[in-house]
């Protein structure tokens, strides 16, 4: 089973993601083991303090190494192939690649940076890697643990209803998923194309690869490329 524990001073916001919907289920189904860490918990300053002011004047506050490095310690214990992954704008951009790279291994910890990042030193003690969600900045680093946790887990073997769809999602193959259609088949005017009412398994299949390879060049050419 992969665990994943996040470090976190805003353990609350997790809840409404974790305890919801396919994460939910798969927790019930103990396809992961998923827990969220209070990281004042681990400071050792008599008020939580878990930040100070830089180094060299600036502004804003940074994260001080001691609460960081002491909760990857006491999380990670004895266990070994536990990766730590900091969330943090400078990161490797997080894809469907490496989520799928995630999926096959044992354990992480993902640290979720605040204010102007963390010490530096947290990096070269405890940090293996760093994930961005993107070329964005964010508040913190929660949303993006969320977005890493949800693109990981929804990939476990047993996790979704149907393992499927996710061979033909979005960025698999480099390309963007086909148009999707339900019924009724006449909505407002707009009618289902004709070939998927057809029957004709073999022509559907060459229509939704024709239209994912449309999409992909009108929408996301770079991936063609790929």
């Amino acid at each position: 089973m992969l665990r994943i524990d996040v470090i976190t001073i805003f353990p609350r916001m997790f809840s409404a993601v974790l305890d919801e919907s396919i994460m939910r289920r798969a927790r019930l189904k103990k396809c992961v083991d998923l827990r969220v860490h209070d990281l004042r918990d681990f400071s050792e300053d008599s008020h939580r303090k878990v930040d100070d002011r830089p180094f060299g004047g600036g502004p804003g506050m940074v994260m001080t190494p001691q609460p960081l490095v002491s909760a990857v310690k006491k999380i990670r214990g004895r266990r070994k192939n536990v990766r730590v992954i900091y969330l943090c704008p400078g990161g490797v951009t997080f894809t469907q690649q490496k989520a799928r790279e995630m999926a096959q291994g044992k354990a992480y910890i993902l640290v979720c940076g605040h204010y102007e990042g963390i010490d530096e030193r947290v990096r070269e003690l405890v940090v293996d890697e760093s994930l961005s969600a993107g070329d964005y900045v964010l508040t913190g680093g929660e949303i993006p643990a969320m977005l890493v946790i949800d693109a990981v887990v929804r990939l476990l073997p047993g996790v979704l209803g149907c393992a499927e769809s996710i061979a033909e999602e979005s960025f698999e193959n480099n390309l963007l998923e086909y148009p999707q259609y339900t019924r009724p088949a006449d909505f407002s005017g707009k009618k289902v194309p004709a070939v998927l009412l057809s029957g004709n398994h073999l022509a559907v299949k060459r229509w939704r690869h024709e239209q994912a390879v449309a999409r992909t060049q009108a929408f996301r050419p770079d991936l063609l490329k790929k």
